[in-house]
């Protein structure tokens, strides 16, 4: 942007490691500036005090440094050549290719608003029988996993990236480890799915206040791919914590009061701006968003998964199974909200019946194992409910299955079958009849 008529600021009233502040006039709100070359962002303005984050911290800036404000707010050229890309927080290529040509959109807008959208009703299916089996995912849907930090949650994620059946998907990767990222850069290319892939990627070896913009940059691309081509598209953002993480920098700096965990006050509205641009709309395209929050020590009421579970509309929840050695998502503290919207309406119509009743003989088994523990004797039942809890969980829970929703319905009646007669299974007749495969 020419600068030439832009007025330069050369007196800086106060520094932090994170922020600066001046005196300006004639200033927006996120409004992107320069100080001393190092890009930054208006996050506060009062009166003609301005607030500005440095995306790359503030070390080695002095009091006297030149602050130039660029008159717009951080923005994303956008175009379908941005599908196989690598991008970084400020949309900038970082896989050696050229920039992308298309048109300048400002990053962070509004949510769609409500008279706009239109119920979720559209099957998202991940390949996953932990999530398709027992919490279908809907169009237009958020949700997040909730992990511990030592669980392989961007490898998940890279596995739904290759097995979700939508038209695009985009990555917005925050605080990943080089590892990771190249593991998302290599799965991609080896799969031949780059085509329909955009990715927006921070590492460890960033600045953390550019984790900030990640999520933004993610939206406004799915929004040109969901409004402009009636498209379904799957954002999937991870890790939500250090982007909370990168808020609380920010806030702590800026010196306001913290909230719960040392996070900044304002936490709650910054997850929704978020996750609320999730939507389906009349016209076909849709955005759907699937985030990673990490636990510490598996709290699960730290701020930043207490807040986003008011926000979202379920969650996902990744653990290890002692008994098979694998990941599995844990079928009692995983939800889906809106599964019912999709279940026996555009799956099979024993989608419900098998769902259910493979998690109630799942719970009979962790009774029959507390009783164990317990030194009480095991009945019959108790011990074949044990057994098919370790087979259900090892062909169906583990985030390794990769099976249809039909190869997963029919998998769930073959380990009914190996483990209990009919009787046992709750379900009704009519439904056992047509798709059981019990003998007479």
């Amino acid at each position: 942007m020419n600068t030439a008529f832009q007025k330069v600021y050369t007196r800086i009233t106060r520094i932090t490691k994170a922020t600066c502040a001046l005196k300006a006039q004639g200033v927006g709100n996120d409004e992107l500036a320069l100080v001393a070359g190092r890009l930054a962002q208006v996050v506060k303005i009062w009166g003609d005090d301005i607030t500005l984050q440095v995306f790359s911290g503030t070390e080695g800036i002095p009091t006297d440094a030149e602050v130039t404000f660029l008159g717009k707010a951080p923005s994303l050229k956008v175009g379908e050549e941005l599908c196989g890309r690598f991008f970084n927080a400020y949309g900038d290529p970082i896989d050696g290719g050229p920039s992308v040509d298309g048109e300048e959109r400002e990053i962070g807008g509004p949510s769609v608003n409500p008279v706009r959208r239109k119920q979720p009703s559209e099957l998202i299916a991940t390949g996953i029988a932990g999530i398709d089996l027992n919490n279908t995912l809907v169009s237009g849907q958020k949700i997040p996993f909730f992990a511990d930090p030592d669980q392989p949650y961007n490898q998940v994620m890279a596995n739904v990236a290759l097995r979700a059946q939508a038209d695009r998907i985009i990555l917005g990767g925050m605080g990943l480890p080089n590892d990771d990222y190249l593991y998302f850069k290599q799965m991609f290319d080896n799969a031949g799915v780059l085509d329909r892939i955009v990715s927006f990627i921070n590492t460890t070896e960033d600045p953390t206040v550019e984790r900030l913009l990640v999520p933004d940059m993610a939206l406004t691309a799915a929004e040109y791919f969901a409004v402009d081509k009636n498209e379904r598209v799957l954002v999937l953002l991870t890790d939500m914590t250090l982007y909370a993480d990168a808020l609380s920098i920010v806030s702590n700096r800026m010196d306001q009061i913290p909230s719960k965990d040392s996070m900044p006050g304002s936490l709650y509205s910054d997850l929704a701006k978020i996750y609320e641009k999730a939507v389906q709309f009349p016209e076909g395209g849709s955005i759907t968003i699937i985030a990673v929050t990490t636990l510490s020590g598996g709290d699960i009421t730290h701020a930043v998964p207490d807040n986003t579970g008011y926000i979202t509309e379920g969650q996902l929840f990744l653990r290890k199974d002692t008994e098979i050695g694998k990941v599995i998502v844990d079928p009692f503290r995983s939800l889906s909200r809106l599964k019912q919207l999709v279940i026996g309406k555009k799956t099979r119509k024993d989608h419900a019946y098998v769902m259910n009743a493979a998690v109630r003989l799942y719970a009979d088994a962790a009774n029959a194992r507390t009783k164990l523990e317990n030194g009480f004797d095991l009945t019959d039942y108790d011990q074949r409910a044990l057994k098919f809890a370790k087979a259900y969980s090892g062909e169906l829970l583990a985030v390794d299955v990769n099976i249809d929703t039909d190869r997963m319905l029919d998998t769930a009646w073959a380990l009914f079958r190996s483990y209990f007669d009919r009787a046992e299974l709750g379900i009704k007749a009519e439904i056992v009849d047509e798709f059981g495969g019990f003998t007479a």
